[in-house]
């Protein structure tokens, strides 16, 4: 009788422990792996939305310089801090009621990469001057919130004055359908 059978080493259960920890190691790698495809994933799907504005076309406009689809899930619209309900209330809380004016649906659109929306139009130069004055004086902001196909969601936030504020959310919040800022 061997040394090791004498003090009872039970060779069945060590291959038995180290079968658990060899399959627990390929497990813990599975799962990591699949992390790191979901994130590589998740870049390729990316999309990245801006607001910005035309002088020479006087049009404020969205457009996504990410590489993915974004849709669109809210929108809205601030003067001085106070939610407004359409761009007739904005304009008269920027006290210019008689702009030529046109517009689109942003909210629930899906902007592919590299498209462009025109979201505000104006008739007339004169009236996009004005509309950009009296915006920066009154402190006119949007947030909007969007996500990829993967559902990555991110927002918008320019009330603070910042119009590169954006950052990642687990979801978008829930905004009420009459501030949703969509027509």
């Amino acid at each position: 009788m061997t040394a090791f059978a004498k003090r009872g080493v039970r060779w069945d259960a060590a291959a038995a422990v180290i079968a658990s920890l060899v399959g627990l190691l390929a497990l813990v790698v599975a799962g990591y792996t699949a992390y790191i495809q979901r994130q590589q994933a998740s870049a390729q799907v990316w999309p990245y939305l801006m607001m910005a504005s035309s002088d020479m076309s006087t049009e404020y406009m969205w457009l996504n310089k990410g590489v993915g689809p974004a849709q669109v899930e809210s929108v809205e619209v601030f003067v001085g801090g106070k939610l407004q309900k359409d761009w007739r209330a904005v304009f008269r809380s920027l006290q210019l009621e008689n702009l030529g004016y046109g517009q689109s649906t942003l909210n629930g659109n899906v902007l592919s990469a590299g498209e462009k929306v025109a979201w505000l139009i104006f008739d007339k130069r004169d009236d996009f001057l004005a509309f950009r004055s009296a915006a920066k004086r009154a402190k006119f902001g949007v947030r909007l919130c969007y996500c990829s196909t993967l559902g990555d969601c991110w927002i918008n936030d320019s009330t603070n004055g910042d119009w590169n504020d954006r950052h990642a959310m687990a979801k978008c919040p829930v905004v009420a359908e009459s501030s949703q800022f969509g027509d």
